[in-house]
């Protein structure tokens, strides 16, 4: 058996046309076009690519996108300075920090001085309660990349046991509540560091979802032959890009399975976009 394997590049597509469509329509009814500025601090060579990305995608989807550069020592009020700035400017809609920010700066601190209506990432305090009750403003990026890969690839989750290894706020965490949400109707495990035996648990699961961001961590052998594997992870090997699940030893025998790269990257930027559209909504005033 060979798995289907689930085709990120295409179903982003098809959510970036969507985008495309409705930002025509909102700049002949409303004047206004989704405007996205992103903040990237510093030189990292993997958050330059992950930004340019980021832009290009606006580009293609027929929104604005603003780039502010800054330098690897800005300061704290610097930053803070600059997103008080976006906060308060009606042009700009969506807000994106790129992480990870250079060590010395309050990571916390600064994706909370963004205002909630802009914080397209769902990062914010505000926007993660709203999630977590079942009404969100935004949904965080790559966990709804994720919802959104299984409902377009006709993968059902209600009465599944999904497996969600790793527990980082910005995937691990909002991953789990996703699936826990009514309409999803997942029975939820979160594996961590501190989780014994995790292999156990992935060889009952009939979806795993890999966000722990170590190379190959799940071995083929840990998986269930009609489970459903969701890799989030983007690790860099030599120079061959991998992701958090040994593909070679899982796609044989594993029913559908996201590629590394290709698979979940291009749905947490389709993501962005649709939430920076919503964005531009909250804040228009038809006139």
């Amino acid at each position: 058996m060979t798995a289907q394997l689930i085709d990120g590049k295409q179903i982003a597509e098809h959510c970036r046309l969507q985008v495309q469509q409705q930002a025509v329509a909102m700049l002949q009814q409303t004047g206004v076009s989704p405007h996205l500025a992103a903040i990237l601090c510093g030189d990292d060579p993997a958050s330059q690519v992950y930004v340019r990305n980021k832009e290009k995608a606006c580009a293609k989807a027929g929104l604005r996108s603003t780039l502010h550069r800054l330098p690897a020592d800005v300061t704290q009020q610097q930053l803070q300075q600059l997103i008080a700035a976006l906060n308060s400017n009606p042009d700009v809609h969506g807000i994106l920090v790129q992480l990870p920010l250079p060590r010395h700066l309050d990571t916390v601190a600064i994706l909370d001085a963004v205002t909630p209506l802009k914080d397209v990432d769902a990062f914010h305090p505000e926007n993660v309660g709203l999630m977590l009750q079942g009404r969100p403003r935004f949904l965080p990026c790559t966990p709804a990349g994720v919802m959104r890969l299984l409902s377009a690839s006709g993968i059902p989750t209600a009465g599944r046991h999904a497996v969600v290894i790793g527990r980082s706020d910005i995937v691990g965490k909002p991953m789990a509540a996703l699936l826990l949400q009514k309409g999803a109707d997942a029975t939820v495990t979160v594996c961590h560091s501190r989780t014994p035996d995790i292999a156990a648990l992935c060889r009952q699961a009939d979806i795993v979802i890999a966000a722990v961001g170590i190379p190959n961590f799940v071995h083929g052998d840990w998986l269930k032959p009609d489970a459903v594997v969701i890799d989030v992870g983007i690790n860099r090997l030599g120079d061959k890009l991998v992701g958090d699940v040994d593909f070679d030893a899982a796609v044989g025998h594993v029913a559908a399975i996201t590629p590394v790269p290709g698979g979940v990257g291009p749905m947490t930027i389709a993501m962005l976009l649709e939430n920076t559209l919503t964005a531009a909504r909250l804040q228009t005033t038809r006139p």
